[in-house]
């Protein structure tokens, strides 16, 4: 079975609707901190912060992801088998070839990133590639492909950097609020206070939340349509056991904001940690995967 990715239009509409309210929801949120902790000065504040961020976020969302994580160019020719790979998943999902990036890192996992199919970088870790077979990597290359078809990226990018402002504002207010925001001592007492550590806790949770709102779907929807592109759902649900395992043994040390990035949640945890987990669990993607053979 070899299928081309074709979502229909009522799927990208629907991304591009839920893309639209992410950004409203997060930015809304974050002027609404800025309101009750400083008034119409931190108003002011955070809606300057929300200007700068969307259109950083839009304009060098691949940048900022790549940095990060510490990802370089994979020179022509240094992965010709893995080039290869990538081009013929690309052609056959209707995509530009992305730019390839390697990430020095035993941890095995990987991520896609780019405001669009045409700026897209695929970035896969060295430890990814010493541990799968090219049959599992083929899924896993699949599936960072159907967040770029799907126009998966730059929603993800924008919902976590927006999500890690409002929690970096939160402890700025928290520790310098009083200077930040032009309060006396006596208005930093009391209520004011209270009020600050319950925004401290509260903003970066629903900040979160929101995000999490879409990412879990956008899991199992990229598993699809990537068994899809390669008729081999066996193959990325070997990956993703794999992959679990394996991040499990060597959790990913870069950071945290771009965890939701990539195909295994290197922050992933079981209880009441799984509640803010990006990814659904792997078990429930494993089984949906082999439920299409």
């Amino acid at each position: 079975m070899e299928a081309t990715i074709r979502p229909g239009s009522d799927h990208r509409a629907s991304n591009l609707v839920k893309t639209t309210i992410l950004l409203a929801a997060l930015s809304a949120l974050t002027l609404g901190v800025g309101q009750l902790l400083g008034g119409p000065k931190g108003l002011l504040i955070s809606g300057a912060l929300v200007l700068v961020m969307n259109f950083v976020s839009f304009w060098f969302s691949d940048s900022l992801a790549l940095l990060m994580n510490r990802a370089r160019p994979l020179e022509p020719g240094q992965r010709p088998w893995l080039e290869a790979m990538t081009a013929d998943l690309a052609r056959r999902a209707g995509l530009p070839m992305p730019r390839l990036y390697l990430v020095e890192s035993p941890t095995p996992n990987a991520f896609a990133t780019g405001r669009s199919p045409e700026k897209a970088a695929v970035a896969v870790t060295t430890g990814l590639l010493q541990l799968l077979g090219r049959r599992e990597l083929a899924g896993v290359i699949a599936h960072e492909l159907s967040h770029v078809k799907n126009r998966d990226t730059l929603i993800m990018t924008v919902a976590g950097t927006l999500a890690g402002v409002i929690t970096h504002v939160a402890q700025m207010v928290f520790w310098w609020g009083g200077a930040l925001l032009g309060r006396g001592d006596d208005e930093d007492e009391g209520g004011g206070v209270l009020a600050t550590l319950g925004l401290l806790i509260v903003a970066p949770v629903a900040a979160t939340l929101l995000q999490l709102g879409i990412s879990r779907a956008r899991e199992f929807d990229a598993d699809a349509s990537a068994a899809q592109l390669t008729g081999d759902p066996e193959g990325l649900a070997s990956a993703l056991s794999r992959l679990e395992s394996g991040n499990r043994m060597i959790p990913l040390d870069h950071s945290p904001a771009t965890a939701h990035l990539f195909i295994v949640n290197p922050l992933s945890g079981r209880g009441v940690l799984g509640l803010f987990a990006t990814h659904p669990p792997i078990e429930a993607r494993v089984e949906r995967l082999l439920s299409m053979r």
